[in-house]
């Protein structure tokens, strides 16, 4: 019998709590036994204290524990992941997805993907809230900024990288910001969930610069004031892939190019997270690489007026 045969076998009794818990509808507690004692005798070492009813990890079992069971997850992830190399795209993905994101980039780039795996299918929720994966039984979601201590796999979707924009015609009505003290004098649309202030920061050349900022339309939602600045009411901060269509078709313009920009303290990376535990299934594998393709990184239109004096 293999050494990672014995081991998956002291995990599971590890987990069950008791040999005979392990040994249920697989082998019997005599076998379960004894491939635990044959794990103790190679290692030299009690792995677990027995009861007639139970066991319990021993301090030097408790570190072997919590490093076998890495690496068992990961040799089941791996495994999984290459088994999917197989499989059919088709069947159902639970997805969650962020409101904006979701909304402004990644349902109208549905087409393309459906139209490549026919046989997908796609249920989605929009929401901002991180929801447990497993207990909400969901297979891809989409998570901004830093990532909890959790037993999930991510990949970055996009930067941080926020810029500041409006409409031509309230440029040419209010004229163009050229230094972030500008601002003070424009109409700022405000975004108001948690965290988030009437303070807009700017770093050029590594001194950075505060800006307070006051605006006519404020909102916990990205989309009402993506609206408010296309109706041309004022400036907006906004992520860059979120207006990547609108700069392109110049209905905004992006001024401040020259300026990293931050409307709060901390990151605002984007990724796509999905359960270690499931491993990466084909289905899962074709919408993230998808998702990673749509935010890529790219260059942007820049406003020839914005790049400063």
């Amino acid at each position: 019998m293999d050494d990672f045969t014995r081991i998956r076998t002291f995990i599971k009794v590890v987990e069950a709590g008791s040999f005979s818990a392990a040994a249920r509808d697989v082998s019997s507690i005599s076998s379960v036994a004894r491939q635990v004692r044959a794990l103790e005798d190679e290692l030299g070492v009690r792995l677990l204290n027995r009861t007639t009813r139970k066991v319990a990890l021993t301090d030097a079992g408790r570190r072997f524990y919590d490093r076998v069971t890495t690496i068992a997850r990961e040799l089941d992830s791996a495994s999984a992941e290459v088994r999917s190399l197989q499989e059919e795209v088709k069947g159902p993905l639970r997805v969650s997805l962020r409101v904006t994101a979701g909304t402004r980039v990644v349902v109208p780039a549905l087409p393309k993907l459906l139209d490549r795996y026919p046989g997908l299918e796609l249920e989605i929720a929009l929401t901002d809230e991180r929801r447990d994966l497993i207990a909400n039984n969901i297979d891809v979601a989409m998570w901004m900024g830093a990532l909890p201590d959790a037993e999930i796999v991510a990949r970055r979707l996009s930067p941080t990288r926020r810029i500041v924009c409006g409409t031509p015609t309230y440029f040419q009505k209010h004229g163009t910001p050229h230094v972030p003290q500008d601002l003070r004098h424009h109409n700022c649309l405000l975004f108001t969930a948690p965290s988030y202030r009437n303070r807009w920061s700017f770093t050029r050349d590594g001194v950075q610069e505060d800006v307070e900022v006051q605006g006519s339309v404020k909102s916990d939602n990205g989309l009402v004031l993506l609206a408010a600045g296309l109706a041309h009411i004022g400036v907006n901060i906004v992520h860059e892939w979120m207006v990547r269509g609108l700069l392109a078709d110049g209905r905004m313009l992006r001024v401040l190019n020259e300026y990293t920009v931050n409307p709060r303290p901390g990151d605002a990376e984007l990724f796509a997270v999905f359960p270690s535990s499931r491993g990466m299934s084909r289905r899962v594998r074709v919408f993230v690489d998808f998702l990673i393709e749509l935010f890529s990184d790219q260059e942007t239109p820049q406003h020839k007026g914005g790049s400063g004096r």
